[in-house]
């Protein structure tokens, strides 16, 4: 864990957050600044400030990231009517937090991948 990451913080309890999932691998909570009725932040509990940093070693927790997201877009009700599971990876991509997450966004229409 990075002594000055918040999602590390988040993961240990030291900042409050709406936890939804938690387990040996991924940590699940809502985001403070939500743009869609469900936005939800997948982590993996080891601290990696991108998912370029991730490999072959990080499969089981990959997958498990996944498989919560999947479990969390039901609970949501938004696993019928579609949601976006995304990653960013650097500035360019927007990036703000460099802990690698994933966001679970739902619960409206969210037009086009990326804006032209």
């Amino acid at each position: 864990m990075a002594n000055d990451c918040i999602f590390c913080k988040i993961i240990d309890g030291e900042i409050p957050s709406e936890t939804l999932y938690q387990d040996e691998l991924v940590t699940a909570f809502r985001d403070i600044r939500p743009v869609a009725s469900t936005h939800i932040l997948v982590i993996p509990n080891a601290h990696s400030s991108s998912v370029t940093e991730m490999g072959d070693g990080d499969a089981e927790t990959l997958g498990r990231i996944v498989t919560v997201a999947n479990q969390l877009a039901k609970q949501e009700g938004v696993s019928k009517s579609g949601f976006r599971l995304i990653v960013n990876a650097g500035p360019d991509a927007g990036q703000v937090v460099f802990h690698t997450h994933f966001h679970l966004i739902g619960g409206r229409e969210l037009g086009p991948m990326v804006a032209r």
